[in-house]
């Protein structure tokens, strides 16, 4: 990690854990908004605003919160408009690298062979982990967001009008709804299975354990009777959250991260769902089921000898 601008230490994906020895996730240290008018958003300061060309996405697609940026990309058509770098999926003892695997590319915007090197230069003096996605400013040459849960409703209206507005992700009648079940499925699932796959304790790990398949049988139920999306035949950020989870279930986080009661295949309303997510135009490649599995299986701390399975076979198809 960065301490102070300077890289201390060989990447680990533990940073912190709570008094049980649970996984604590960093919290974001970026947080400023791109809006139409360049007015400053809900949190940090304003100056940002939506012009073509102008910002850049750092990504990874072996990372559901990097994909979840991806996804609101492309459902809003916003590729011509943002531009991209990806990540190669295995991470290094210096975290991120950017490279020539398949499906990965080389920073030709910054010139940087590691993410950190991008943190730094918005804030040389940086201390924390160097995640993805990062939304990077061209023209004020720095970070404007590095939380994937702002830039996703950044992406539904901080673009106005160069935004397809076809699609919103964030209606104003759902929006205390899609709160809430966001409130209940990231700590129970999408954060619930790196708190089972980082877990340091059996009890830490047994109590991430059943908040995982706990929700899973939720949402299981709520699916039932071919509604495709979790509030009916209406598409919401809720959908773009749970479905890169459910993407990378059984090619990770039920054999690596020991999230193994049951897999996603088990579930025929979830796998259906997923079915449909991936049927609708742009999201089948946001997904890359290679760089999933060569990223997570390259995490040494549970997979030390880098061996990467060849199944399972998956309940879709990409």
């Amino acid at each position: 990690m960065l301490v102070h601008g300077k890289w201390t230490a060989d990447w680990h994906p533990v940073q912190a854990t709570d008094a049980k020895g649970g996984f604590v996730r960093q919290i974001s240290g970026f947080r400023n908004w791109v809006t139409p008018d360049g007015c400053a958003g809900q949190t940090g300061e304003g100056g940002f605003k939506a012009e073509a060309g102008r910002y850049h996405l750092y990504v990874a697609l072996i990372c559901p919160w990097a994909s979840r940026t991806l996804i609101g990309r492309a459902l809003k058509k916003l590729e011509d408009v943002i531009s991209v770098s990806v990540v190669e999926p295995a991470l290094s003892d210096q975290g991120w690298r950017f490279g020539d695997y398949p499906g990965a590319n080389r920073d030709e915007l910054n010139s940087a062979t590691y993410m950190h090197e991008i943190y730094t230069s918005a804030d040389p003096h940086y201390t924390g982990r160097a995640t993805v996605p990062v939304l990077w400013d061209k023209e004020r040459r720095t970070i404007v967001n590095n939380e994937s849960a702002d830039i996703l409703r950044m992406l539904n209206s901080g673009f106005g009008a160069l935004a397809d507005r076809a699609i919103d992700l964030y209606p104003e009648d759902l929006r205390t709804e899609i709160d809430a079940l966001n409130g209940r499925i990231y700590p129970q699932l999408n954060n619930g299975v790196y708190r089972t796959g980082f877990a340091t304790t059996q009890v830490a790990y047994e109590e991430a354990f059943a908040d995982v398949f706990t929700m899973l049988d939720e949402l299981e139920a709520r699916l039932e009777g071919q509604r495709p999306f979790l509030f009916g035949t209406r598409l919401t950020e809720a959908d773009v959250r749970l479905f890169v989870t459910l993407i990378r279930f059984d090619a990770a986080y039920n054999g690596l991260f020991k999230c193994n009661l049951r897999r996603l295949a088990d579930y025929s309303n979830l796998s259906r769902y997923v079915d449909n997510m991936l049927a609708i135009p742009g999201i089948r490649k946001t997904v890359s089921v290679d760089h999933i599995k060569r990223g997570y299986y390259s995490i040494k701390a549970l997979n030390p000898t880098g061996i990467v399975p060849v199944g399972p076979q998956l309940p879709f198809v990409i």
